[in-house]
């Protein structure tokens, strides 16, 4: 070795502490680029700043992070023109782990302003030992601005380093990653590409990548286009931005962008797409707004957003929040939960401003309804704000309805909010489950979304009107004249009824009488206790049961019902026709008969006969 070459060791702990960071700390390998243009750019940022008092250190006018992979020598190397170091910051910053060179210039500022400090990444000074996770020997060769020696850092990362003179033309470091037999890919220039673009696109550093006949690619965009006022950017770099970060090719149906200052302070530019997105993994349900902290990708799976509102695309970024140390992870604070509550809050307030455009809304709400719905299910905090924002179609009007649309169409006297689901909106529109309320000109909502059976029990009321669905109890609709009901007098019940609840007492909890039917013989409701039928159907097919037997509904006024009932009357006994009117009302509510086959049978020998 030679005499102007120090070695130095790590101390035992220390050393400990580096094969953790290598082995342990980060989850992802190619993270590593990410730590180390950071440290490059703070590097840049910090002699950028400098300069502004001491002329001599001013930035080259192409400054920027050069990233060189090198095939035949296997080396990646990263030089920057930044403000660089000298022998004893080698020493002190790369010779002892967790010790942040930038955060100690950040602490030499001391009480000056924020707006005067520079918007530095680096944290923990634990970043650039990452590198060994993807070479087994690293030199940093670095001249301070302002001098004119420069030293070479070198260490295996297996508990010592040394240092010894260097040359360098200009003040700033190069990082020589000599690579491992198994990191291949990080010499290939699309790869590093790859994951500049992920990582470090927006930072405010130009970054190139150097191709294998020295001709230079430019690697990220260079500016974080949410950090310029509203007034500084145009509607086609808001689009060409919403469609960058999202894979889109529409526009977007709403850009929300502002800054949050006071006691919270972050800036947020976020999208509601003007089309579905296509997703790609089916049942995708978390949010992928983007967080960065100081302009650097931090993570997409931060859930900035509710679940319910996870078609909104965009980014946060924010100056100071905890991460871990290999910034991979947030950690659990009352900072992140407020930047959460601030930016759900916001997209609520811009849909409520749009829902005012009936018109406008609509593409919306096609789009991204039946995701909105969930947040009633899921967000007790904010169904008051998220129910007016919902819209349906209706057994009364063409096109959508809301909540307070209905309610200002309800009829005098009427008590409840009443709604229908099944699986099929075409059907719905044709249900018997209508009849009664069409007849007396009571409105229904009619709901088709997979989440329709859940979401009305948990709102529960709107604007003190409970929702109730026409299938579970008895609805009274006495109170309101009918238009249109058969001329036909009610037969006797009585005997009829029982001879239905005698024939059917496996498989109904009860027969009833009901004038809530015109044209249908029959009609099935579940108990008032229980779920309503629909909610009973997705229970079934998810194995859990099916609730209560349902109660079948019989018309007096019907002539299928004017025939059995004589019929019981006359001989008592209507087991075989009890069963098939059972059939009938299943089939008429979207279900299966029981025993299918029998019932195809009956069908088959009933239009034999009766041809």
């Amino acid at each position: 070795m030679s005499e102007t070459v120090e070695r130095h060791e790590f101390g035992a702990e220390v050393g400990r502490l580096l094969d953790l960071v290598v082995h342990a700390l980060y989850s992802d390998r190619e993270i590593f680029l990410r730590e180390l243009v950071a440290n490059s750019a703070d590097a840049m940022d910090r002699r950028r700043f400098e300069a502004l008092t001491q002329e001599a250190y001013a930035l080259p006018a192409d400054a920027k992070v050069r990233i060189a992979p090198d095939k035949a020598a296997r080396t990646l190397t990263l030089s920057d023109a930044g403000i660089g170091m000298t022998k004893a910051e080698l020493a002190q910053n790369l010779g002892t782990i967790a010790r942040s060179g930038t955060r100690a210039f950040s602490q030499s500022l001391g009480d000056a302003k924020p707006e005067d400090k520079p918007s530095l990444i680096g944290q923990f000074g634990v970043g650039f030992y990452s590198a060994f996770m993807v070479a087994d020997r690293v030199t940093v060769t670095s001249r301070r601005a302002g001098s004119d020696e420069a030293w070479t850092w070198a260490s295996e990362g297996q508990g010592s380093y040394t240092l010894e003179p260097a040359t360098r033309s200009e003040p700033g470091t190069d990082i020589v990653l000599h690579l491992k037999e198994d990191a291949d890919e990080y010499l290939e220039s699309y790869r590093l590409d790859h994951v500049v673009r992920k990582w470090a696109d927006h930072i405010t550093v130009p970054i190139a990548i150097v191709g294998e006949e020295g001709k230079e690619e430019n690697a990220n965009q260079g500016t974080a286009l949410w950090r310029k006022s509203k007034s500084e950017v145009t509607e086609e770099q808001y689009t060409e931005f919403y469609r960058h970060v999202g894979m889109n090719f529409d526009k977007p149906y709403a850009t929300l962008h502002w800054r949050a200052e006071g006691a919270l302070e972050f800036t947020a530019l976020l999208f509601v797409p003007g089309m579905k997105p296509f997703q790609a993994v089916e049942g995708e349900r978390g949010s992928k707004v983007r967080l960065h902290v100081r302009r650097m990708f931090i993570t997409d799976e931060a859930e900035l957003l509710p679940t319910w509102l996870r078609f909104v695309q965009g980014v946060v970024d924010t100056e100071d929040l905890p991460l871990n140390v290999s910034r991979e992870m947030l950690q659990a604070t009352p900072v992140l939960t407020k930047i959460r509550r601030a930016v759900t809050g916001r997209v609520l307030s811009e849909l409520t401003n749009r829902a005012k455009d009936a018109e406008g809304y609509t593409p919306f709400w096609e789009n991204f309804g039946s995701v909105l719905k969930e947040g009633i299910y899921e967000d007790h905090e904010r169904r008051a704000e998220i129910a007016p924002l919902l819209r349906f179609h209706s057994s009364a009007i063409d096109g959508w309805t809301s909540l307070p649309g209905y309610m200002s169409r309800m009829k005098d006297g009427q008590e409840a909010i009443y709604y229908l689901v099944a699986d099929d909106a075409d059907a719905l529109k044709k249900s018997p489950q209508l009849e009664g309320f069409r007849a007396r000109g009571v409105e229904v909502l009619l709901l088709s979304d997979h989440v329709d059976a859940f979401w009305p029990e948990a709102l529960g009321r709107f604007d003190d009107k409970p929702l109730r669905s026409v299938t579970q109890g008895s609805v009274d609709l006495s109170k309101f004249a009918a238009e249109g009901e058969s001329g036909e007098a009610p037969v006797a019940s009585d005997a009829l009824v029982a001879a239905l609840k005698a024939a059917l007492s496996a498989d109904v909890s009860d027969v009833r009488t009901t004038d809530r039917l015109v044209d249908s013989a029959v009609v099935l409701s579940a108990s008032g206790s229980g779920p309503d039928l629909q909610m009973q159907r997705l229970l079934r097919r998810a194995g859990r049961g099916g609730g209560s037997l349902p109660v079948l509904e019989i018309n007096l006024r019907h002539p299928l019902i004017r025939a059995l009932s004589t019929r019981a009357d006359s001989q008592g006994d209507i087991a075989d026709e009890a069963g098939t009117l059972l059939d009938l009302a299943r089939v008429q509510d979207g279900d299966t008969p029981r025993d299918p086959v029998a019932f195809a049978q009956k069908v088959a020998a009933a239009l034999a006969a009766g041809a």
